[in-house]
């Protein structure tokens, strides 16, 4: 079993912490996505697992063996990086082979595995090849073959697929999530894109300023997010997060924004009225309807046409009980052609898929 566990590791430079005592357990064959902006950390953690970062405090452990204070080639771990870092000078399978060479493994065993990671990537034909006669696609498979050929315990993956273009990127995300299911071989992956982060996950890492914010299978963290943290980062379009106030009308708690007035009908626990919050919904969970319809009146300030779906930011009308400014809202709908900027309309909100976070702290109250 090649579970990996980090207990309270820590990572310091002087008296920067810039990972606190992360604890994570990642079970057997599970693929683990850290993802977060630039300087939360998910690298520098991605490192200490590689041994390529000493932890200043802490234990690692891979297939329950401690591995804190071992170099990385005592790990039997494969990384594969951001640049690729192949040797230009070597074909495709002199740098395929090379790895397995070092550790004086023998050459028929090095050609079967070489043919065995060529033929699972799809790159048979180019393994006469040098690295400047291929496309980053290319790059990329041989990247992530260098690392299969060593039937590691562990992959680690950099951010792989931040130099590919849009179209090539999503095709790579799904060979990846195919090698993983073929080789069931514990895979963290480290990435800034959200969306990468749903699509590969097993689970996912939020990270921030060097903290684990919310660890959880992909579509829990989307409908469950702990703080305004997740509900920002994760989610394309992001959620509309609304800043208002909890007041009672006739026994019942609405939330009041400039414009914006939401009845709370399964209020959490730790709602209270008169707290400031911030009413968070998914733009899915809103939508457009007539003005004359009940509901909140606003303004369509921007349509952006998807293709299949209507992404609509509306701006709400009113000053609310606050008297501050109006709020934008975000509605994601289905195709629609008969939507244009200065249309006034209403906006309706499913009730049951809204949050409210705890203004000061950021939490969401249906978690405190």
């Amino acid at each position: 079993m090649n579970k990996i566990v980090l207990s309270r590791v820590c990572k310091r430079f002087g008296e920067q912490a810039v990972v606190h005592e992360l604890d994570l357990e990642m079970a057997d064959s599970e693929f683990v996505v850290l993802v977060g902006p630039s300087g939360c950390g998910k690298s520098t953690t991605l490192r200490m697992l590689a041994g390529l970062e000493e932890v200043s405090s802490g234990t690692i452990h891979i297939g329950g063996r401690d591995v804190t204070r071992l170099q990385p080639g005592e790990r039997n771990i494969a990384m594969v990086f951001q640049n690729y870092a192949l040797y230009p000078h070597k074909t495709v399978r002199e740098n395929l082979a090379f790895g397995l060479r070092m550790r004086k493994v023998p050459t028929a065993e090095i050609e079967s595995k070489v043919r065995w990671a060529a033929e699972m990537l799809g790159i048979e034909n180019l393994l006469g090849r040098k690295p400047r006669e291929l496309s980053g696609g290319q790059m990329q498979r041989v990247s992530l073959g260098r690392a299969l050929v060593r039937s590691p315990e562990v992959f680690l993956l950099d951010e792989p697929l931040s130099n590919l273009d849009a179209k090539l990127r999503i095709r790579m995300r799904e060979e990846i999530a195919q090698l993983h299911r073929r080789v069931a071989t514990n895979m963290v992956y480290v990435t800034h894109d959200q969306v990468e982060a749903m699509t590969l996950g097993d689970r996912i890492v939020i990270m921030n300023q060097g903290q684990v914010q919310q660890v959880g299978r992909p579509l829990e963290v989307y409908d469950r997010p702990a703080n305004l943290f997740v509900a920002g980062f994760i989610g394309a379009p992001e959620m509309n997060l609304v800043k208002g106030r909890l007041r009672t009308s006739a026994g019942r708690l609405i939330f009041d924004a400039p414009g914006l007035q939401v009845p709370v009908d399964a209020p959490p626990a730790k709602a209270r009225p008169d707290s400031e919050v911030v009413l968070g919904f998914r733009p899915e969970h809103a939508r457009m309807t007539g003005e004359e319809a009940n509901g909140n009146a606003a303004t369509v300030v921007l349509v952006e046409q998807l293709g299949a779906q209507t992404l609509i930011m509306l701006e709400t009308s009113g000053a609310g009980a606050q008297g501050a400014a109006s709020a934008r809202i975000r509605v994601l709908g289905g195709r629609r052609n008969d939507v244009h900027p200065g249309d006034r309309a209403c906006i309706s909100l499913d009730y049951s898929r809204i949050h409210l976070f705890d203004a000061a702290s950021g939490v969401n109250l249906d978690m405190a």
